[in-house]
């Protein structure tokens, strides 16, 4: 499972994208608006993560963003995985087995997140939901033009605004969902942990 998905438990069901709760306060817009500052405000992030699949299976590790472009998902051990975004590209690293392997970036559920620009409510992403909860704002998306790729749930901390969780449900109905904790922002990374293009990359991967 992790070695194929990145990005549950049981998940409150979503409003549809036309509806919000009367009591929540604001409107659909302001609120989308405001998600969307934040996420493009957002430059560096670290954070540890808590990856648990729908099965029930959960692994940990270190997550870096670096926008646009750059995320690094490192898993702790036993879990050999690394997974890296750079450069319009998305590995997938097996330590043990040395094996990597290599899709574009937006075929990932993550990556609009990496894009220079993110709008919520315009361009090929389609809001399919949107609900606040105890203090947490839920933002349900899709591809526009794929629907049956899958969704992805966003879950943000609303004050102040912080992104806290994501769920991932793919096109087989499977969900995985990944907290962070300890979340750091405006933090200086090496680039070298992002550039899996260069050949001294590999070499800083071996245990």
């Amino acid at each position: 499972m992790f070695r194929r998905t990145l990005l549950a438990s049981a998940l409150l069901p979503l409003l549809p994208a036309a509806a919000l709760a009367q009591g929540a306060g604001g409107n659909r817009a302001a609120i989308l608006g405001r998600v969307e500052a934040y996420l493009n405000s957002l430059t560096t992030l670290r954070a540890r993560f808590l990856q648990i699949s729908q099965h029930g299976g959960s692994a940990e590790g270190t997550a870096m963003i670096w926008r646009p472009g750059r995320m690094r998902f490192e898993y702790d051990p036993p879990e050999p995985l690394l997974l890296v975004a750079s450069n319009g590209q998305f590995l997938h690293y097996d330590k043990e087995l040395h094996q990597p392997s290599i899709v574009p970036v937006s075929s990932t559920p993550l990556g609009f997140l990496l894009r220079p620009r993110i709008s919520l409510t315009s361009g090929d992403l389609e809001i399919i939901g949107l609900e606040r909860v105890g203090g947490l704002l839920r933002v349900g998306m899709r591809r526009r033009e794929a629907p049956s790729e899958g969704n992805l749930v966003l879950v943000f901390a609303e004050d102040p605004m912080e992104l806290r969780q994501w769920v991932v449900t793919d096109a087989q109905g499977q969900q995985t969902r990944v907290t962070l904790t300890e979340i750091q922002t405006g933090v200086r990374f090496d680039p070298l942990v992002f550039a899996f293009n260069d050949p001294r990359f590999f070499e800083t991967q071996v245990r």
